[in-house]
C-alpha cells in the first residue's frame, strides 16, 4: 500500500464522505474510490459499507484504522523531524571573537564545522569598550567574552577555559626586570581606563578598581581598543593587566608581560541572547560542551 493511498484511506475514515474526502486531499472522488477499491482486492475484505446516504468503517476497516493511523502519523512526524534538522543545519553563524579568542577557539570550531558542514561561519571582533552591544543589537549571534557574565538578558554558556593574568609593561618599566609580581603593585601605578558602556564587574576580573589591600587604582588615558592599550603601555604612560592571549599574540620588543602570580584565572565563556537561541547557536554551544 502506497503513502498516498493510506492518506486517503485515513482521510475517508475520518470523513466518512467522499466528497469532503477528496476535497481535502485534493484529487476527484472518483480517485478515492479507485483507491478505496484497490486496498480491498489487496485485503480481500470491504473496508467500507457504502450505501446512497452514509458510509461507515467495517470491523476490517476499524482494525486497519488503529494499526495505520498512529503509523502514519510516526512516518509525518519522521520527516518533519528530517526537514527541522536539515534547516538547522544550513545557514550562517556570526561569532563575536574578544581578541584573538577565534584561535583558541579552534578545536570547538574545528567540531562544529564537522557536525554542520553546511554552515557558513563568520567572525566579526568585538571591542573590549562594548563587549555586549553587537550581540544585543542582533549583529552577532554569539560572543566570546571572559566571565563573569550577569547580564538578565544573556545565557552564559559552558566554560570555554582558563588562563592566567600577565602585567604588560613597558621594556625600560622599574619592574619589568622581575619574574612575576603581586595585583598589589597596580595600587602604585596607572592603568587604561576603559571607555565604553562597560559594567563594573565585569571590567574588574581583569582591571580591578583596587589592589587586594584595598588600595585604588588610578586610572589614566581611556582608551577602546587592545591596540590603544599596547601603545599607551609601550610609551611608559601606564601598565596594564591582560589575559594570557596579549602575551601570545601580542609579544613586541618593547613591552613585557609579568605573570602576576597572586590573579585569579581569567575564565572565558561563550554567551548569547537568551532571546534569540537558535539551534544553530545550540549546536556551537553544544560543541563547546564537548
Amino acid at each position: 500500500m502506497e503513502l498516498r493511498d493510506i492518506e486517503i484511506f485515513l482521510t475517508l475514515a475520518e470523513e466518512l464522505h467522499f466528497g469532503r474526502s477528496a476535497e481535502r486531499l485534493h484529487v476527484s472522488p472518483a480517485r478515492v474510490s479507485q483507491a478505496i477499491k484497490k486496498q480491498e482486492r489487496a485485503i480481500g475484505a470491504q473496508l467500507f459499507e457504502r450505501t446512497s446516504r452514509q458510509v461507515r468503517l467495517t470491523p476490517v476497516g476499524e482494525v486497519l484504522l488503529q494499526r495505520l493511523k498512529p503509523a502514519y502519523e510516526g512516518i509525518q512526524d519522521a520527516l518533519a523531524e528530517v526537514i527541522n534538522v536539515a534547516r538547522q543545519s544550513s545557514g550562517t553563524l556570526t561569532l563575536g571573537v574578544l581578541g584573538a579568542q577565534m584561535h583558541d577557539m579552534a578545536p570547538v570550531l574545528t567540531r562544529f564545522r564537522s557536525r554542520h558542514p553546511s554552515v557558513e561561519l563568520r567572525f566579526r571582533e568585538v571591542f573590549f569598550s562594548d563587549p555586549f552591544g553587537a550581540l544585543r543589537a542582533g549583529e552577532v549571534d554569539a560572543v566570546t567574552t571572559w566571565l563573569p557574565v550577569r547580564e538578565p538578558d544573556l545565557t552564559v554558556g559552558a566554560l570555554l577555559r582558563e588562563e592566567p593574568l600577565h602585567l604588560m609593561m613597558a621594556a625600560g618599566h622599574p619592574l619589568a626586570r622581575q619574574e612575576s609580581v603581586s595585583m598589589e603593585v597596580l595600587g602604585d601605578h596607572i592603568v587604561p581606563r576603559l571607555n565604553g558602556p562597560i559594567p563594573a564587574y565585569w571590567e574588574a576580573a581583569v582591571l580591578p578598581a583596587r589592589t587586594p589591600a584595598g588600595r585604588p587604582v588610578r586610572r589614566g588615558p581611556a582608551v577602546s581598543t587592545f591596540y590603544e592599550i599596547l601603545a599607551l603601555v609601550a610609551a611608559g604612560d601606564a601598565v596594564c593587566p591582560v589575559p594570557d592571549e596579549g602575551r601570545r599574540y601580542n609579544a613586541q620588543t618593547d613591552v613585557v608581560y609579568l605573570p602576576l602570580h597572586d590573579a585569579p584565572p581569567v575564565q572565558w565563556a561563550l554567551i548569547w541572547r537568551t532571546d534569540r537561541a537558535t539551534p544553530l547557536v545550540h549546536a556551537l554551544a553544544g560543541a563547546a560542551t564537548d
